[in-house]
């Protein structure tokens, strides 16, 4: 009699389980698609407001930060990595609203649940078009606007450099910036930077046209620019000479100097080596290693420059993330790569750029010291002693 009272008992357990489990389910299947979101193609965004933005080019680019022809371009690029196939079930979302809805995350920084709600779709949704739309922008793009330049572009760089910014054999100014994002689970003090903030890493090497050659993203916020540098593929490239910058030669009007190699510049952050320039260590220099360090600055604020472009065009970078690691990385790569497409596809923007002055750098602190090869402290005085003498410019004695 126990028995079958236990097993009675059980069995009504069992019954009870499955019908709370069946009301469940069928409360979080009671819309197929919900109410609000049916609507999508009558009151979305994209299928009200961005059409009519299509009319006012002005107002459509402050949107997407992008002009009707830019908008249509990239979308012939990275349409058919980002289709989807209609269902007997639903008809997909097309890759124009699926670029709409990335470019606008982008472009602002806002939530998803913001975003899903403008474009009427499920917060999911933005969650995977978004990753996927940001990964098809980087790998259709980065052939064309971003590729390891060759010897003969880089060469082309340091002409640039020397034109514009009057440092001769420079192929890029390089420097980091931390994105901000919320903490990953379990990252512990990893992704803690010395702003009191969690981070990823933007390292960046910036031609003089304010385009980014080459980028390393998602060191963590903890790492100096340094540590960064030297973790990179392209750090490791600039240590074992591999990243092809062209033969070493005389400075201009200096053959007397003998040949000097091409070198990057950079901040006190970096350690100084043969390919690699930083300013001078200390507070009180002499006249010439003050010329210098204000000559590198004055180059340095390419890198500066581009980063203040990349942050007030595309405003997430004025927020904190909040998505994984992986997908912000992704878009911080979209990013850059767009930056370029835009400067070479706006006219104007590569042949028009404004020289940047800088204030003569003796009234700053002390610069922290770095031990460095005899060859680059070399190069590095030959550089100095050619900034005072055949390569001074006009405005140096008020160094």
């Amino acid at each position: 009699m126990d028995e079958i009272t236990t097993f009675t008992t059980i069995a009504a357990l069992y019954l009870l389980w499955t019908s709370d489990t069946r009301r469940r389910v069928n409360r979080r299947r009671r819309f197929w698609v919900h109410t609000i979101l049916r609507r999508r193609t009558e009151l979305g965004e994209y299928h009200r407001l961005i059409q009519e933005l299509r009319l006012d080019d002005g107002r459509f680019q402050r949107y997407f930060r992008l002009n009707v022809a830019q908008f249509e371009d990239l979308l012939a690029r990275v349409g058919a990595r980002i289709s989807r196939q209609d269902t007997n079930y639903r008809r997909s979302i097309s890759a124009a609203e699926r670029l709409s809805i990335c470019l606008r995350y982008l472009a602002t920084g806002d939530s998803y649940r913001t975003i899903a709600n403008s474009f009427r779709v499920g917060v999911s949704t933005v969650s995977m078009i978004v990753a996927d739309v940001v990964s098809a922008i980087w790998d259709c793009l980065v052939g064309e606007f971003m590729a390891v330049p060759t010897t003969e572009e880089w060469r082309s760089i340091a002409e640039g450099f020397e034109e514009r910014w009057n440092f001769p054999l420079c192929c890029g100014a390089v420097d980091g910036k931390h994105v901000a994002i919320q903490a990953p689970a379990n990252s512990g003090s990893q992704f803690f930077n010395y702003k009191g903030t969690f981070s990823i890493v933007l390292l960046a090497v910036v031609d003089a046209q304010y385009c980014f050659r080459v980028i390393d993203v998602g060191g963590y916020g903890r790492t100096s620019d340094g540590g960064i540098l030297a973790n990179s593929a392209f750090g490791r490239a600039l240590r074992s000479g591999t990243l092809h910058l062209p033969a070493d030669r005389p400075l201009p009007g200096a053959d007397h100097r003998g040949p000097q190699p091409h070198v990057l510049v950079a901040d006190e952050a970096f350690p100084l080596r043969r390919n690699l320039m930083r300013p001078f260590p200390g507070r009180t220099l002499p006249r010439d290693r003050r010329i210098f360090n204000y000559r590198l600055s004055r180059a340095r604020l390419v890198v500066e420059n581009a980063f203040g472009i990349l942050a007030a065009q595309w405003r997430m970078y004025r927020r904190s993330l909040e998505v994984r690691t992986q997908v912000a990385e992704k878009c911080v790569k979209a990013t850059c790569v767009l930056h370029n497409f835009l400067r070479k596809t706006t006219p104007g923007t590569m042949g028009n750029l404004p020289a940047c002055e800088v204030e003569p750098l003796p009234g700053l602190g002390r610069l922290a010291a770095n031990n460095a090869a005899r060859e680059a402290v070399r190069v590095r005085e030959t550089f100095a002693e050619y900034f005072s003498a055949e390569g001074a410019v006009p405005w140096q004695p008020s160094v």
